[in-house]
């Protein structure tokens, strides 16, 4: 069966490519346990040609089901956060998004 594989960063994903493993916090709840939780996922993933790392974290978890809860540190902080893991440990880094005003800074990270 032909594949046709997808571009995502520097990974290519589909039949025949390594595993894309998509990994990180639900919410940064800051950024030295971000780091940490980085860290762990690149030592974990380093030298293996068989996984590729995206490293996802969320600034806003607007899906709450108490409006007590902790829901993230918010766009800009969030984006801060992930534009040091992705410069300190050299991995790609992905959020998500909750308004179309959002999508162009993540996209910056």
């Amino acid at each position: 069966m032909p594949h046709n594989p997808v571009n995502i960063g520097p990974h290519q994903c589909g039949n025949g490519q390594p595993l894309l493993l998509i990994a990180g916090p639900c919410v940064i709840e800051s950024e030295s346990l971000t780091l940490e939780i980085a860290e762990r996922l690149v030592d974990i993933t380093r030298g293996r040609a068989d996984v590729s790392l995206v490293f996802k974290a969320s600034f806003d978890k607007a899906n709450r089901t108490s409006i007590e809860s902790y829901r993230g540190p918010g766009l800009e902080r969030g984006l801060e956060i992930l534009a040091r893991v992705k410069s300190t440990l050299g991995v790609c880094v992905t959020t998500d998004i909750h308004e179309p005003q959002q999508a162009a800074p993540a996209g910056e990270v």
